[in-house]
């Protein structure tokens, strides 16, 4: 076993192990990686004649021109204008409201003066109203108006209202027609800010057409200045949206790996220039930042790493989890490498070979699913800088999903043997991988008709197979040294050559058959909750073992009308020597470094319970003995499986010292013997559920009933050879 090594190396090296394993990580990581992250750079200068033909070492956007056919596409947008029709009419009001206005408050001033010189006294001289006065009378009544009238009158100059007050009422009648007439004909029409002028200037040239005086033109002139507006708007917002629009739709401009951008003899001009220099091959000197970068991100990862490891409460447990992780991941990263080194323009696909989802499922399996989690993303991040510069940009997006999606899917996997769950492992493992596989290449856009894309699809899913493939042959070769009872190492002691085996059939026979009869029981009752029950039908053949240091002091080794031992010993002795066999046994499978488990249910098989038998019979002798005394020293089952087999093994024994058991009298006994062991308080560490007991109630009736059930006594047949023989003495007679 990998474990004694491991635990000796441990006490040599101390509190030291975890950083110097942290440490040794690292360094291979990054030596594993160092080449990975040089970007291979050749020197060219613009106007330099090409001496070989320059294709793109990757994929990349050539995002000057994308940037450039996004502005064309903006800039050709024909701009959207909202008209508003209702303007129109809005302006034809507002002068015409104007203007009677303007003949209402004429009218009443003049009757205002006729009332003051028809009652003025003889002699008295009534000034007629000033131009002031009859303009600050109409001003007045803008006070009854609505705001927006209101602005639009004060826009027009003072001059305007002197002129207009000045006027009859034919005259403002004659510059109302006139003014309505040409206002309404400019705005019957679609205006916009860039024509406003021109508009204005052709409705004034056609005053000249009404003959009328030049204080009547100018009053014309200065409402239809104001009176023409812009109806046709710009919709600054929906020409923007359709900007916008225009510029997403333009696909990316793409330099795409292994295109040629010279030619062999041609000069390199300022085009060809500007996409070396996007792709990285102007310089001959090699960027530092994704060496950075990937330090950075193993020094992430050795922190997650430690800090992760906190939550073990045992520093071996930290220990092994940490190795253990290092070594997966190496394990991963060297593949990647692997692959990375054969990729080419030609076979871009092969990274896809790797069995992404291989290191996360261990990791689920054996630890559990956080580091599954761990290893599926930090897997994808190192992907990164391994396939650095060796594949094109889009494939290398591509590579990174794929990982990402087929880690993270392989965390979901049940936490047992992936051989014992082969149907629900495929699909979490090749069938989901291989769909999102599909998806991807619809996403690019790939026709299926092209031989590329079947090409990506049977890598994708040959990586996925081959993950799947790993995680079932070599998880028991894996167990072997990552735990002391894997399946190699189960059926090995399960092996009933196995000295220990054998010592029990020749000293204890009796004590054999019972660990065979608990070991199937026990078996078959945690496979039905879901348990190991290979590992506890291991630790039911040995759980006994003790008793081969005093064989025939336990009733099932005795022969036949021997007298039981223990009717000439003390209750105390008898106590002993039966508590021994627990603690004797533990000694011996310690002895033979036998799985932890297995020496665990062998120190847990009787619990703490009491016996029962030897402490009557003590108590008989003397009133002040306690039931402390007489109980085993445990500890209760801490676990489920150690759990059913100290159920199992006082089940197997009573059953069959029962006198003609039936299959009542058994369900009866098994379920009394689970009642009073919960009430006493055994079950309560083991972790198994009301649930899982009456399950495991339910199996033990079954499998006892069928092998203990009592049987018919046929009658006797005489053989032919007897009847004979009396016939003959029948007849001597």
């Amino acid at each position: 076993m990998l474990n004694q090594p491991i635990n000796n190396l441990r006490k040599k090296l101390g509190s030291r192990f975890i950083p110097l394993t942290l440490i040794f990580f690292a360094i291979l990581l990054i030596a594993t990686m160092f080449t990975s992250v040089r970007q291979k750079r050749v020197d060219y200068r613009e106007g330099q004649v090409a001496a070989e033909s320059i294709r793109a070492n990757k994929t990349v956007e050539n995002s000057a021109e994308t940037q450039q056919k996004r502005q064309l596409a903006a800039e050709a947008v024909t701009p959207e204008y909202t008209y508003q029709s209702e303007l129109a009419g809005t302006q034809h009001d507002r002068i015409s409201q104007l203007i009677d206005l303007v003949q209402k408050t004429n009218s009443d001033s003049d009757k205002a003066y006729q009332t003051k010189v028809s009652q003025a006294k003889e002699g008295e001289t009534i000034p007629q109203p000033t131009v002031e006065e009859r303009v600050a009378a109409v001003k007045r009544n803008f006070e009854s108006i609505d705001q927006d009238t209101v602005s639009f009158y004060q826009q027009l100059p003072e001059d305007f209202f002197r002129q207009v007050v000045q006027l009859n009422s034919q005259q403002l009648d004659q510059v109302e027609n006139a003014a309505l007439k040409l206002n309404d004909e400019q705005m019957s029409k679609r205006i916009r800010e860039s024509d406003l002028e021109d508009y204005k200037q052709q409705a004034m040239d056609q005053i000249s057409e009404f003959g009328l005086s030049d204080n009547q033109n100018q009053v014309i002139q200065y409402l239809l200045n104001d009176g023409i507006v812009v109806n046709d708007i710009l919709n600054e917002k929906r020409t923007e949206d359709l900007r916008e629009q225009a510029e997403s739709s333009v696909q990316p401009v793409m330099i795409y790996q292994g295109e040629v951008i010279v030619r062999e003899g041609s000069q390199i001009d300022a085009n060809a220039f500007n996409k070396l220099k996007l792709l990285g091959l102007t310089s001959s000197g090699g960027s530092t930042f994704p060496l950075i970068a990937m330090i950075l991100s193993t020094v992430l990862q050795g922190f997650v790493l430690w800090f992760y490891s906190r939550q073990f409460e045992v520093e071996f447990q930290r220990v092994r989890f940490i190795l253990f992780y290092s070594t997966s991941m190496l394990f991963g990263v060297l593949v990647m490498k692997f692959l990375q080194i054969f990729q080419s323009t030609s076979n871009n696909n092969l990274a896809l070979f790797f069995p992404a989802a291989f290191v996360p499922l261990l990791l689920t399996v054996f630890v559990n699913r956080r580091s599954g989690s761990l290893a599926a993303i930090f897997q994808t991040i190192f992907a990164l800088f391994v396939y650095y510069d060796s594949i094109g940009t889009n494939m290398l997006t591509i590579i990174l999903m794929t990982y990402l999606f087929s880690g993270v899917l392989a965390i979901m996997v049940k936490q047992k043997r992936v051989s014992d769950q082969a149907k629900q492992a495929l699909l979490w493992i090749v069938v989901f991988p291989f769909i999102w596989a599909i998806i991807l290449n619809i996403y690019q856009g790939l026709s299926f008709t092209n031989s590329t894309t079947w090409g990506t699809l049977i890598c994708a899913v040959a990586g996925a197979f081959l993950s799947f493939l790993l995680g079932t042959g070599l998880q028991p070769y894996i167990e072997l040294l990552v735990t002391d009872s894997g399946v190699i190492t189960l059926n090995e002691l399960s092996n009933p050559n196995h000295p220990l085996l054998k010592q029990l059939l020749e000293e204890a026979p009796g004590t054999y058959h019972h660990s065979m009869m608990v070991a199937n029981l026990s078996a078959n009752a945690v496979a039905e909750i879901g348990g190991r029950s290979l590992l506890t039908r291991v630790a039911c053949y040995y759980h006994d073992i003790g008793k081969i240091r005093h064989a025939n002091f336990f009733v099932e080794n005795l022969p036949p009308g021997a007298e039981n031992p223990h009717n000439f010993l003390l209750p105390e002795d008898s106590k002993q020597i039966i508590f021994g066999h627990v603690i004797e046994g533990a000694k011996i499978l310690e002895e033979y470094k036998m799985p932890q488990m297995v020496i665990d249910i062998c120190y847990q098989h009787h619990g703490t319970t009491l016996m029962k038998y030897f402490y009557v019979k003590a108590k008989e002798r003397n009133s002040e003995i306690t039931e402390e005394e007489f109980r085993y020293p445990g500890p209760k089952p801490q676990t489920r499986e150690a759990g059913v087999v100290s159920i199992a093994d006082s089940c197997e024994a009573a059953v069959r010292a029962m006198d003609h058991p039936s299959i009542d009298k058994i369900s009866s006994f098994v379920h009394g013997l689970i009642e009073e062991r919960i009430s006493d308080g055994q079950l309560d560490d083991s972790g198994l559920t009301l649930k899982e007991i009456r399950i495991v109630e339910k199996s033990l009736v079954s499998s006892l009933s069928s092998t203990f059930h009592s049987r018919i006594k046929y009658p006797k047949m005489k053989s032919e050879a007897e009847k004979m023989k009396e016939e003959q003495e029948r007849g001597e007679r």
